[in-house]
């Protein structure tokens, strides 16, 4: 794909991505949008998405992120990054009306909703897809907001989906100069005391099944309140599940509604968590994923736990 290409004698261009924008999410978005602002001046081009964390606050193009998604006419060129058109939220409208629509993700459920699709499962983060397309015109705004968006999908080089290629564009991308150890502290590993608040309850009270091999985590809208939180604070909580030893498969769940759970879902080689959330008609990747389960705590976890026993059991044997 070449990304200029396709935008070719477009006026308006849009990009957005999934709702609750992570790192992947924000760094993919914010680094087409300069791309495409550094190579198409006289365009116009808008980035779409629900309020991202502030620890993104200092990547280039942030304040230009419009959060409450105005009637507008159609666009010439629309981008759905990091996700399918099920997940982009209130931005499917402007996808759905554009003149011309492109989905780049690298998550396996993904089948493809544009006119113009680059699905590449096998790579660890949308970041990583986008610095192939762009590797030619890099600037160190550039490679900031892309190396943010791989750190954050593959747990600053620690999980499964990271390859020697991951390894070997992180090191090109760190050589444009941006001070890449304060943006892994400030990012991704440093908690706010009401984030280390949560954590330590949802420890506290947490389940552990499957004699230890699954872990189960909650928050409850109750629990929310009290901390006076919202969803970005439980950012991070089923990675520190998922690292507690001879945990094979982390849940997380937070209650969004009357009888709804959105389910986050961490595992290593011996269960597919994308296969998972998949049947529970949500998505991801095969180590992380998530979906959305109707029903109370205690039916979840019994859903969801008698598919991740069936694949330990497998594994075992």
């Amino acid at each position: 794909m070449n990304l200029l290409q396709e935008c070719k004698g477009a006026q308006r261009i849009g990009i957005s991505g999934h709702v609750r924008p992570d790192g992947d999410c924000v760094g993919a978005c914010l680094s087409l949008w300069q791309y495409l602002k550094k190579n198409m001046p006289e365009a116009d081009v808008k980035v779409y998405l629900e309020q991202p964390a502030a620890i993104f606050s200092e990547l280039k193009g942030f304040e230009e992120i419009v959060t409450d998604f105005p009637e507008e006419e159609p666009f010439d060129v629309y981008f759905a990054l990091d996700c399918n058109e099920e997940r982009l939220g209130e931005a499917a409208k402007y996808f759905d009306a554009a003149k011309k629509k492109v989905n780049i993700d690298h998550h396996i459920s993904n089948s493809g909703c544009g006119d113009v699709n680059l699905v590449k499962p096998q790579i660890g983060s949308t970041c990583e897809v986008l610095y192939e397309l762009m590797a030619d015109d890099l600037d160190k705004d550039l490679a900031e907001s892309l190396y943010i968006g791989i750190i954050h999908d593959t747990g600053v080089f620690q999980y499964s989906n990271t390859s020697p290629r991951t390894m070997e564009i992180g090191a090109k991308l760190i050589a444009y100069g941006f001070d890449f150890p304060r943006l892994i502290e400030e990012t991704f590993y440093q908690r706010t005391y009401v984030q280390s608040q949560i954590m330590g309850r949802v420890l506290l009270e947490s389940i552990r099944l499957m004699d230890g091999q699954c872990i189960v985590g909650v928050v409850s809208r109750k629990t929310m309140e009290f901390y006076n939180a919202t969803s970005k604070d439980l950012d991070g909580i089923v990675n520190q599940l998922r690292n507690i030893k001879g945990v094979h498969c982390a849940i997380f769940m937070y209650e969004t509604g009357t009888l709804e759970y959105k389910v986050s879902l961490r595992t290593d080689e011996r269960v597919d968590a994308s296969k998972v959330a998949v049947y529970f008609g949500g998505g991801g990747h095969v180590r992380a994923a998530g979906c959305t389960m109707q029903g109370t705590f205690h039916d979840c976890v019994n859903n969801l736990s008698g598919h991740i026993e069936e694949q330990l059991l497998a594994y075992q044997e």
